[in-house]
């Protein structure tokens, strides 16, 4: 018995005792590696703006709030771009962001399409000066230029800014801001008090001998009868609408030394009277060019065929200057951009012109596409047309090739053509469609 009970006792410890050299021991738990994301943003390493004309790129960057060296990513763009559309200057804003040669960081760009006409800044009936406001909107604009698209959203917030302007003056007053006429054929962005203007009923004239005082009375009316009347407002419809008729006389030191106001009679309006003095006759002098084009005057000169020695007649000169432009649009400058200024020389009674040229980008030709024809006339067309895609755009070339295209009798039953254009401001190149019926 005891016998049996020893043999199940050393049976059971030796099922249960570890045998030597089989030592259990735990597993290593196996580690899962770590997981990578890739990042969502990069340093910005360039910033640059395609298709702007009206601001520079440092005004547009400052409201898109991107700097070189910050980080960012998708969000950030899409904020910027939210920025510049709500500034109201822009018809589109797009964003291109694309990793840099050390693919550690962006080279970014904006390609914006300006809103096209742009009006200067008019202040009728307000007790400030536009210089020292001018000089204030651009620490609250850094887009600002003195000049304004007429847009709803533009005319809204920048007549609140007036408004502000004068709170902070002590002026604190309900203000109008609208796109109004400033001179013949001419706009402006105008801010009025909303309190009730005079406005003019009649211009008078006196000491006009060189030109008859109904000639300025009508050219005069056409854009200032109705007008509220201000000093400083009228004297630029003076400046827009009259002197320009003295200018093609050669009496450019026309002045205005006094106006006088009352009150008319038989409506409700104010009668202006117009002291006026024409001045001595001034004869053209020296013309320069300066700008880009300076090393090519003689030849634009001769262009321009401007006539030193005779009358400055300035709508001769005028005409000169957009003879001087043409053969550059003809380059693809769809953009060229003229200033002149004017040198009054008293003793000699002479007026020496400077003629400031910026050309702008450059355009190039894009597709050519030919509607209304058949293949055999569509083959025709393409043979016959001269720029190619690539090659700097003509902007009178496409009427100018309808018109060869017409007088040469080129096809039977055409009885009219026209041509079309599209003008691709981020790339600069323009697409043209010509269309026969």
């Amino acid at each position: 018995m005891m016998l049996r009970l020893f043999a199940s006792f050393l049976a059971l410890f030796l099922l249960l005792a570890p045998a030597p050299g089989f030592a259990q021991t735990a597993k290593p738990k196996k580690k899962t590696p770590a997981k990578t994301t890739q990042p969502t943003v990069w340093p910005i390493k360039t910033l640059s703006v395609e298709g702007n004309h009206n601001y520079t790129k440092e005004q547009i960057l400052a409201v898109a709030g991107l700097k070189i060296g910050q980080l960012a990513g998708k969000a950030d763009f899409e904020a910027a771009r939210d920025r510049l559309i709500a500034s109201g200057a822009f018809e589109t804003v797009g964003y291109r962001f694309t990793a840099a040669q050390d693919s550690n960081s962006y080279a970014a760009s904006f390609q914006v399409v300006e809103v096209g006409q742009m009006y200067p800044v008019i202040i009728v009936g307000l007790p400030i000066q536009l210089a020292d406001l001018n000089a204030w909107l651009k620490t609250k604009d850094p887009m600002y230029n003195g000049k304004l698209p007429g847009t709803a959203e533009m005319l809204k917030r920048y007549t609140a800014l007036v408004e502000e302007y004068l709170a902070s003056k002590n002026q604190s007053q309900k203000v109008i801001g609208k796109l109004a006429p400033s001179g013949v054929d001419q706009y402006g962005v105008v801010f009025r008090s909303a309190a009730p203007i005079p406005t003019i009923a009649e211009v008078k004239f006196t000491g006009s001998k060189i030109i008859e005082a109904t000639r300025l009375q009508n050219r005069i009316a056409e854009v200032a009868i109705g007008f509220p009347y201000t000093e400083e407002g009228f004297r630029g419809l003076l400046n827009t609408s009259v002197r320009p008729l003295y200018d093609a006389r050669g009496r450019v030191a026309v002045a205005f030394p006094k106006l006088s106001t009352e009150k008319a009679e038989d409506v409700d309006g104010l009668v202006v009277d117009v002291t006026i003095d024409e001045g001595a006759e001034y004869k053209l002098g020296e013309v320069k060019i300066m700008g880009n084009y300076a090393g090519k005057s003689a030849e634009l000169l001769r262009i321009g065929k401007f006539k030193s020695g005779e009358v400055a007649n300035f709508d001769e000169i005028n005409a000169g200057v957009e003879r001087i432009k043409k053969p550059l649009q003809r380059q693809g400058y769809m953009h060229v951009a003229t200033t002149v200024d004017r040198a009054l020389n008293e003793k000699n009674k002479t007026v020496d012109l400077t003629i400031h040229i910026e050309n702008g980008p450059q355009y190039l030709m894009g597709k050519l596409t030919i509607e209304g024809l058949d293949l055999n006339g569509t083959a025709g067309i393409r043979k016959l047309w001269g720029p190619q895609e690539g090659k700097p755009f003509d902007a009178d070339y496409p009427d100018y090739f309808l018109r060869r295209v017409k007088e040469d009798g080129l096809f039977e039953h055409l009885h009219d053509s026209k041509a079309t254009t599209k003008v691709d401001e981020k790339n600069h190149t323009v697409d043209v469609t010509l269309q026969f019926h």
